[in-house]
């Protein structure tokens, strides 16, 4: 990653943060993107010279100016992360339809509008597009029905993509890790789209974002079409192929043992 020109999306904190520090101890040149300014000490060492853009993705206009920046310092794009996403825990029947829309607008159109402003660049270097994605964007998760069609989105989007552009050199890698230690949980939104606060699961248990942003720049350097991180979310894509409805039983009653779950 010596000298690549990478944004990254959500890069104040949890798995966009890990990217930002793995990168740059890679020696790749950084333009992140988050909502508010990045100031983590250990990742400014590592990359005093990096690009901190304000960057709320929902905006179309701060997608373009985001990606205007990088080409602005840097005169090229190598790799574009889609990284920035918000969850929910709710039962559909009760939950705030702005709630979706605000996860449409994040996980979904922050994709697509950053992807369609940087694709020229991309195509130019036949570099990579990532979208961090998620297991629910292959198994749809009960009170979480804007988050899986957020990415159930964002994983067609991309997959076309890349075979729009089977002959243009783009590489494309949709990344989806199982439960990770990070922040997400913590500000999901709940059914009136006011935070969650807590997180329902023992994080100390979950795979740390730092081993996740490894194995997502292992798998762009190797050029992989798709990884799927942690035991338990491989085990989830491959029984539902086969087994559909007996995994609807076992996602139910995994996800109705979380604390305070919205249903039994």
């Amino acid at each position: 990653m010596k000298n690549k020109v990478v944004i990254i999306t959500g890069a104040s904190s949890g798995i966009g943060m890990a990217l930002a520090i793995e990168f740059a101890r890679q020696g790749a040149k950084l333009v992140l993107a988050s909502r508010s300014s990045i100031n983590d000490q250990n990742l400014l060492r590592l990359a005093p010279g990096l690009l901190d853009v304000t960057t709320d993705v929902t905006r179309e206009e701060d997608c373009r100016k985001l990606i205007s920046a990088a080409i602005d310092r840097y005169g090229r794009i190598d790799i574009l992360v889609n990284n920035a996403g918000i969850s929910m825990r709710a039962l559909f029947c009760d939950v705030d339809l702005e709630v979706i829309r605000k996860l449409m607008d994040t996980n979904f159109w922050g994709t697509v509008y950053c992807t369609k402003f940087a694709l020229p660049c991309l195509l130019e270097s036949k570099g990579s597009v990532v979208g961090v994605s998620s297991i629910a964007g292959y198994k749809g998760l009960p009170g979480r029905t804007g988050y899986s069609a957020s990415k159930f989105a964002m994983q067609g989007f991309l997959e076309v993509l890349r075979i729009e552009n089977m002959k243009n050199g783009l590489h494309v890698l949709i990344a989806c890790p199982g439960f990770t230690t990070s922040n997400i949980r913590k500000v999901a939104l709940s059914k009136d789209g006011t935070s969650q606060g807590e997180t329902p699961l023992d994080e100390g248990r979950l795979m740390p974002a730092e081993e996740v942003a490894i194995r997502i720049i292992r798998a762009i350097g190797k050029r992989k079409d798709r990884i799927v991180l942690t035991t338990m979310g491989r085990l989830t894509v491959l029984l539902n192929k086969f087994f559909p409805k007996l995994m609807d039983k076992m996602v139910y009653n995994h996800m109705a043992k979380e604390p305070d779950s919205p249903f039994k």
